[in-house]
């Protein structure tokens, strides 16, 4: 972490960071990651920023995937000079007013700041977060697809596998519910982040285990600081930090954005999307007074920021067995933002493609007892879509203009413990 950086993150606090403190040895639990290494002298001889870095033995160099070659993997972040902007300045006006406005579950005791982000940055990619220091929220949370795991489960720390797909963080500020898990066990976003940290499967640590290893990590004292006024490390505050930088995970630069250019009200998807995409839009529930068949997708994904509005049961099974979600087989849903690369699908990762989802909306959904109402017929039996393929490749092409691009590749959310 560079010294402008310190500099920036505590404005009059004192020269934090000095040669001295650079120099002092390593607190002996300050445990180091156990993946293999390089052998590093004292006093490493190339410390050149543009250093060659091995980016592609076997692995493609992507932005926010932990799992790069080993020595590409730094001992403590790298951290721009200059504070990132996290804050709600870069929102796009529809994302400030309306219902999805209204769905913004942010607490008024932890609204997203520079500082906390950065420190939630720093926290969401560190494998200290694990027991054997192996696993970061990271792991399970890849940038490069959509915060999703590719993984239809993910593996712990020590090689288990979660019960559940890793569910996209795009978008998880807006919904109004406030809960979180495919379950909603957990009651805000502040008590989810820590929810992992402490399984037996995942990352298998105890609060106080977490607070005291993070205590003793040099770098983690000037950012507690900036954010919140001492270098005392608490998993309250570790709590807000992976909040705020979760939450700033916003989806507003789609080509479903694009049409909203200049705040446009209402959009001109015309001018943007193919005959194709504006079918599928139609069809999806969102095409206004376009002429033709809707099949009101947008029921349960609504708003500009395709959002869903509640716990669902969407007919997956016949019968209420195996995972009971919330119960009677209800399950959130994220946001269908960058939805196009955060397969596998669905809470169990059953399906591979979009594809598949369509076509089980089209045929597959099956009857319950407490099946949504929305996909139901008047007597009660799920709803049969019978599209034609045309409009099955038009409901995907108009998928596809939800993939946000900028949000996989951003530097506000990619792994600060990767040199570039």
């Amino acid at each position: 972490m560079s010294t402008l950086m310190l500099a920036a993150l505590m404005a009059a606090s004192g020269p934090i960071g000095t040669a001295e403190a650079q120099e002092r040895p390593p607190r002996p639990d300050s445990v180091r990651p156990t993946r293999p290494r390089p052998p590093e002298p004292p006093q490493p001889p190339t410390v050149q920023p543009p250093a060659p870095q091995p980016t592609n033995t076997g692995t493609t160099d992507t932005i926010g995937d932990t799992t790069q070659p080993p020595a590409t993997r730094l001992e403590a972040p790298q951290l721009p000079d200059v504070l990132l902007n996290y804050t709600d300045a870069t929102l796009p006006a529809y994302y400030r007013r309306g219902r999805l406005a209204d769905a913004d579950n942010t607490p008024e005791d932890n609204p997203i700041t520079n500082t906390g982000a950065t420190l939630g940055r720093v926290l969401f990619y560190d494998v200290k977060l694990s027991a054997n220091d192996t696993v970061s929220c990271a792991s399970c949370h890849q940038q490069a697809n959509g915060f999703s795991d590719p993984a239809t489960l993910s593996t712990g720390f020590d090689g288990g596998q979660t019960a559940r797909h890793s569910m996209s963080l795009a978008n998880a500020r807006f919904y109004e519910r406030g809960h979180f898990f495919w379950d909603e066990r957990a009651e805000t976003l502040e008590d989810q982040v820590l929810m992992p940290v402490q399984d037996s499967v995942e990352m298998g640590m105890t609060l106080i285990e977490l607070e005291t290893k993070l205590q003793a990590t040099d770098y983690y004292g000037p950012l507690f600081e900036a954010a919140f006024g001492s270098d005392t490390v608490t998993s309250d505050r570790i709590a807000k930090a992976l909040a705020q930088f979760v939450r700033a995970m916003t989806s507003t630069n789609t080509r479903y954005d694009s049409a909203f250019t200049g705040g446009g009200n209402p959009p001109d998807f015309e001018a943007v999307f193919t005959p194709q995409e504006i079918q599928g839009l139609v069809l999806f529930g969102q095409g206004g007074d376009r002429a033709g068949r809707t099949l009101g997708c947008a029921a349960c994904h609504g708003t500009p920021g395709h959002i869903a509005d509640d716990i669902h049961n969407n007919g997956l099974d016949i019968t209420v067995t195996g995972d009971d979600g919330a119960g009677d087989k209800r399950f959130k849903a994220p946001s269908l933002r960058n939805i196009a690369v955060t397969a596998p699908y669905m809470h169990d990762g059953r399906f591979e493609t979009l594809e598949e989802v369509i076509e089980f909306y089209n045929s597959g959904v099956q009857p319950s007892p407490n099946l949504d109402q929305r996909l139901r017929r008047p007597g009660g039996q799920p709803r049969r879509l019978n599209m034609t393929q045309a409009e099955k490749d038009a409901l995907l092409a108009f998928l596809n203009t939800l993939t946000d691009e900028s949000l996989l590749v951003d530097e506000r959310f990619s792994d600060p413990f990767i040199a570039h």
